[in-house]
């Protein structure tokens, strides 16, 4: 639970939600289609192994801790889409995505952006990890790319739940963070559409919200279907568990999906 904490209120079609740790949030809009969770402070996973954090994950998706896939995150724009070892020896990687009702596929975070998408055809889904690192590297659309790879998925069937991450008026970065940004997407760099110039030379407000935003309309998204729940993990650094606020203390979030399926758990 989050004792004593207002929990700030995300842009519509986002919600919170009360799940057996404490309030969550969920996208109205990828409910039909998928089951999904971005869980809040009430809940830790720190690690990528087994724990009380994710059994509980697991136990409300209806499914063994071993099918819930995760990764060793390594800030890049590797894709699983084939089924993990069932034995906590997860592969390094960032992004996942499935077809098999029985397993739910996640990201931990602490300010980085978490993705999740539905295919509104095929019933596929995909959680995605990126950090400043991966938003350089294209992870969304990234994605998508694989989506339609592996699973024949149609981009503009697909909707986008972009979770909380560190909003754009904290996020501070420097000069090379900037750089690499202008370098991989030229067009941003003439614009300046994705940061703005602090008063500090050097320094600069990094827009992950818009980036991911424009990044998956880049890769084939209609727009009216990517959902961006515009709440800072820094600012609410009570609700939410921050690396920016916290530093090495940080705990773990867990950004969620399942493909849909008739059951009671994970409503």
């Amino acid at each position: 639970m989050i004792a004593g904490v207002t929990l700030p209120q995300p842009r519509a079609p986002f919600m919170w939600v009360e799940t057996p740790w404490g309030p969550a949030l969920q996208c109205e809009s990828l409910n039909e289609f998928a089951t999904h969770v971005f869980t809040a402070r009430g809940i830790d996973v720190p690690h990528a192994d087994e724990g009380t954090g994710w059994l509980a994950i697991a136990d409300w998706f209806g499914v063994p801790a071993s099918h819930v896939w995760r990764l060793k995150q390594v800030h890049g724009v590797a894709a699983h889409t084939d089924a993990l070892p069932c034995d906590g020896t997860w592969p390094d990687g960032d992004l996942l995505a499935t077809d098999q009702p029985e397993v739910a596929v996640a990201v931990r975070t602490a300010d980085c952006v978490p993705i999740l998408l539905a295919d509104r055809r095929t019933g596929v889904v995909a959680a995605v990890h990126a950090g400043w690192r991966g938003t350089v590297a294209g992870a969304a659309g990234r994605m998508v790319d694989v989506m339609r790879e592996r699973f024949g998925t149609r981009a503009d069937d697909l909707v986008a739940a972009v979770g909380p991450c560190i909003g754009p008026h904290v996020y501070e970065v420097g000069e090379g963070v900037i750089d690499a940004f202008a370098a991989a997407w030229p067009a941003q760099g003439e614009a300046r559409s994705w940061w703005t110039v602090r008063d500090t030379p050097g320094k600069y407000l990094l827009d992950l919200w818009t980036a991911t935003r424009d990044q998956l309309v880049a890769a084939g998204l209609d727009a009216a279907h990517i959902h961006v729940a515009h709440l800072c993990t820094a600012t609410h650094a009570g609700v939410f568990h921050s690396w920016r606020a916290n530093g090495a203390a940080a705990g773990r979030m867990v950004a969620a999906v399942s493909p849909r399926r008739s059951r009671s758990a994970g409503r």
